[in-house]
């Protein structure tokens, strides 16, 4: 009796580790990364006086960076093994009022305006409303998340309405562009699950600035560390240790929606404030 029941613990031993073998095969055919993300923590490092204002503010000097690996989206149709953009490089300072991040990723084409058949290029961080855990792409029932997504066309709105000036067609004949009123680059989102993403009424809370130069995108995105909706805003508490996920579109290569790279839940450290 004790043989066969080594024997049948031997075998259920080497079927569970077919079996892993197996899903890390499809997994990694996927180009899903196989190592966790756990242990990996973004730090917020508290400054003393003014945040940034813009992606190259000298201030992000005094933050250390870390990167971290992005993978395609394969958990809803239409799935999206093979997005072009692989790694997401953040930063993040706060000073007990305000929290920014600062987030850097290869991408060769610049793509910033949205027409039929072209796609923008973008970039999203994502935290949990509430202590629960959620799924990281789009949150589920009951489990929400606050998205802060960051679009390349809407800077470029921006942009041009800051520096708008008349354009001369020939002729002479003066022509005025007709560009969108943005309150910010950043669409302010809460999602609950695919299909259910949400824009809250209020926008403008989240602040974003972002420019594109020799192959890199830059996007800094800020908001202050208090909360005005407990219930449909991330809480950002200095001294806690929480979660945040991450996405990036790729405009050239049609990717738009759940098509994207994805990071999931990674810690997030916010420094304590010092007190006097």
């Amino acid at each position: 009796m004790r043989t066969t029941s080594i024997g049948s613990v031997r075998f259920h031993a080497l079927g569970f580790l077919s079996g892993l073998i197996v899903i890390a095969s499809v997994l990694g055919a996927f180009g899903v990364p196989l190592v966790s993300s756990e242990g990996m923590t973004i730090r917020a490092f508290l400054i003393q006086g003014e945040m940034p204002k813009t992606a190259d503010d000298t201030v992000w000097q005094t933050a250390s960076s870390i990167t971290i690996p992005l993978s395609g989206q394969v958990i809803t149709r239409p799935v999206w093994p093979e997005p072009t953009v692989r790694a997401l490089t953040v930063r993040s300072v706060h000073n007990g009022t305000d929290i920014a991040f600062l987030l850097e990723w290869q991408d060769n084409t610049k793509n910033d305006r949205l027409t039929p058949g072209t796609f923008r290029d973008g970039v999203a961080i994502g935290f949990p409303l509430g202590d629960a855990p959620a799924f990281f792409c789009m949150g589920q029932l009951d489990h929400y998340i606050n998205i802060w997504h960051w679009k390349a066309d809407w800077q470029s709105d921006i942009d041009r309405r800051a520096a708008r000036a008349p354009e001369k067609k020939e002729g002479g004949v003066r022509t005025f562009e007709v560009i969108p009123r943005r309150v910010s680059s950043v669409e302010d989102l809460i999602g609950g699950g695919f299909s259910t993403l949400t824009t809250k009424d209020k926008q403008g809370r989240v602040q974003g600035q972002g420019f594109w130069k020799d192959g890199m995108w830059h996007v800094m995105m800020r908001r202050p560390l208090l909360s005005e909706e407990q219930e449909n805003e991330a809480t950002l508490v200095p001294g806690r240790i929480q979660t945040v996920s991450f996405s990036v579109w790729n405009g050239e290569n049609k990717e738009r929606n759940g098509q994207k790279a994805v990071a999931p839940w990674f810690q997030l450290r916010i420094d304590p404030v010092e007190k006097l």
